[in-house]
């Protein structure tokens, strides 16, 4: 029976919002909207950023990163998503599947380990600022980028490698992507080595970067603290708010999403949580960049003043 069971599965077919059928043209449209701000949000950044002179500094150099990583991690789940809310019961490949999640598990842990680069760069411009310029070359930026890049892929091969050599009796994925624990559950046989291998992944790259922000953050706020001037504090805090506003919604989402009891599962928690880490928390990072950065502020006036 198994052995036909392993044969018969060649796709699966995603649960999706089929449990909220009688919203699903209203979900449809509100997630259309937020992901055509997303696009349009961070195709903006980018864009604002690679003709603005000003703003070719480290710490927009990792933004402007950050913002096309979000874009393609987007691309990677959302249109399927859109598609399903009006056709539902599309199969995806096994393959299809597993390229699926390679890619957002490789670009989710990507953009932990880029705003944890972001927290250094505000870091060394804050607490070392005679030496920044030195520690924050186009070299050590490239080194970063290559790291968090390599950590991002090396994880992802890690994590799909192990779920995708199991064998699959069920074809119904409870969610509305191939995210890895809902496609675990569809194995025939026993996943305890798989749950913690991807426990100890997730712990490794949610808890390090997250220990290292608040690190970074530490010394941040002890160095602005000795400043001596009121005005200096506000403007030091004003460089980092930002950031750190996204730091605790991203890092706060994904440590409950994958660090949470097994006992606490609830397909649709999971989903709607999902729904946070896949479009709520991308169209963050533009919105927040945009209105609480003066920097990006004045950019933007700039490009639209020499545009009309």
């Amino acid at each position: 029976m198994q052995r036909k069971n392993l044969t018969e599965v060649r796709e699966f077919v995603f649960l999706g919002f089929s449990r909220f059928r009688d919203y699903q043209i209203t979900l449809f449209v509100v997630f259309l909207v937020l992901y055509t701000l997303t696009l349009a949000g961070n195709a903006i950044i980018v864009t604002i950023i690679c003709i603005d002179h000003h703003l070719h500094t480290p710490m927009y150099f990792f933004l402007s990163i950050l913002a096309s990583s979000e874009t393609v991690y987007t691309l990677v789940t959302i249109p399927r998503m859109l598609s399903g809310l009006l056709a539902q019961d599309q199969p995806i490949s096994i393959a299809g599947c597993s390229t699926q999640m390679f890619f957002f598990v490789a670009l989710a842990i990507n953009n932990c380990f880029l705003l944890t680069a972001m927290g250094y760069d505000r870091y060394v411009a804050i607490c070392n600022p005679l030496r920044y310029t030195v520690l924050m070359s186009k070299r050590a930026c490239a080194q970063l980028l290559c790291g968090t890049s390599g950590i991002g892929l090396v994880m992802a091969v890690v994590q799909v490698t192990s779920i995708f050599t199991l064998p699959f009796c069920h074809r119904v994925v409870g969610h509305f992507f191939c995210d890895i624990l809902p496609v675990l559950k569809l194995s025939c046989i026993d996943t305890t080595i798989n749950e913690i291998i991807n426990f100890v992944v997730s712990s490794c790259v949610i808890l390090v970067p997250v220990a290292l922000v608040f690190i970074s953050y530490v010394l941040i706020i002890s160095t602005i603290l000795k400043i001596p001037s009121a005005k200096g504090r506000k403007k030091a805090f004003a460089t980092c708010a930002s950031h750190l506003t996204v730091v605790v919604v991203h890092y706060g989402c994904a440590s409950i999403a994958y660090l949470k009891p097994k006992s606490e599962d609830s397909a649709e928690q999971d989903v709607l949580l999902s729904v946070t880490y896949t479009i709520i928390t991308p169209l963050l990072n533009p919105v927040v960049y945009s209105l609480r950065n003066k920097e990006v502020k004045e950019a933007l006036r700039r490009a639209v003043g020499r545009n009309i």
